[in-house]
């Protein structure tokens, strides 16, 4: 199993979770605040900064990491879910066809499309270290037939975007991207378990740096569907695995026991502006072999309002009250959002650091 992935960066040990700085930014942080939590590596999305301030003004100042003065690794989503959201949503906001994705940003407004060939360009725009081909992505009720048409096209769109790649970059295949980015694809195909293996083994074929699980990761009872588990089966076993959009902490354990190493997700981030936040449970023993190493705390129940420990003992000792977070968010002050976010990722890198160990322990 891959223990570190060569990136023009440097090498970025595995696993490693990659927190979601859509717009180049993870709501409330700055570069140093991400480097100070532990974040080694980050996900942007590259329709969203095509839209504003547009790829070509971030590739005039420098690309995303002098944009944002991050020097971690940084990976850029294709924006093909966003697209398909749009698509999707049944406002007119959108369509897909064999080119690729026709999208407005609202009803009536300029249409635009999202091509293979313009996901790879926008990306290499950013300048970020892992690109993502555009894949179809489908809701687990859609029928088989749509089902279908997603590998179709995901296959046919993966083959694109590796020739725009090849063309601009140099052929991907090798996972070495010391001198170059990496491209990796997107492994489609609903909770069918025939199409997940074909379009695993027809992307395998064509030759990436890396895979990522695609489509809905989750069943109704919150835990993860037996797709992922069959995905990273199906993939060269040497070969890097994102696990988009799993970021549970019991999910992204399961999926990292599963064979994934890479994991990207807005939900710590997104449940610390919520109030809710990530800790280490008392009862997470010494490994991550059962999924009982973490608990929530929620920032709105009084009983916080004259608690002086730390929000963390075990992670940070020396961080900010329960009672003064409670507080700072019941004067709503901007900082509780800041204060809450570094939590998070601070149990996230925690958790990685954990599995890491395990790794290392066999």
């Amino acid at each position: 199993m891959m223990k570190t992935l060569k990136t023009r960066r440097g090498p970025l040990q595995l696993p490693a979770f990659l927190p979601d700085g859509t717009r180049a930014v993870v709501k409330g942080l700055d570069a140093a605040d991400l480097a100070q939590c532990g974040i080694e590596a980050m996900m942007v999305n590259s329709l969203h900064l095509a839209t504003r301030p547009g790829t070509s003004t971030v590739k005039a100042l420098g690309g995303v990491h002098a944009f944002m003065g991050w020097k971690g690794v940084t990976a850029s989503d294709s924006g093909g879910f966003q697209a398909w959201s749009m698509a999707a949503s049944g406002a007119g906001l959108g369509s897909v066809t064999d080119k690729g994705f026709v999208y407005r940003h609202e009803k009536n407004g300029k249409k635009h499309l999202l091509t293979p060939e313009k996901c790879i360009r926008r990306q290499l725009e950013l300048d970020t270290d892992i690109l993502f081909c555009l894949d179809q992505c489908t809701h687990p009720d859609d029928s088989p037939e749509t089902q279908r048409e997603s590998v179709e096209r995901s296959l046919a769109w993966a083959r694109r975007c590796r020739e725009e790649f090849a063309a601009r970059v140099g052929e991907p295949g090798d996972g070495d991207g010391t001198n170059r980015p990496l491209l990796f694809a997107v492994v489609q195909g609903g909770n069918d378990a025939d199409l997940r293996r074909r379009c695993a083994n027809e992307l395998a074929a064509m030759g990436f740096d890396g895979f990522g699980f695609g489509g809905w990761p989750i069943g109704d009872d919150g835990k993860l569907t037996d797709m992922v588990a069959l995905t990273a089966e199906c993939l060269p076993a040497e070969a890097p695995k994102h696990a988009l959009g799993i970021g549970k902490p019991d999910n992204l354990v399961a999926a990292w026991r599963a064979g994934y190493r890479m994991f990207d997700c807005a939900l710590p981030t997104r449940d610390a502006r919520r109030k809710r936040l990530f800790i280490t449970s008392d009862n997470y023993h010494i490994t991550l072999n059962k999924n009982n190493f973490f608990d929530f705390l929620y920032m709105e129940d009084e009983r916080h309002s004259r608690d002086s420990a730390p929000l963390d003992g075990r992670i940070d000792p020396d961080g900010p009250s329960r009672a003064y977070l409670h507080h700072l968010f019941k004067v709503k002050d901007s900082s509780a959002e800041r204060l809450a976010t570094r939590q998070n990722l601070k149990f996230y890198a925690w958790m990685i650091e954990r599995l890491r160990m395990e790794e290392a322990d066999g």
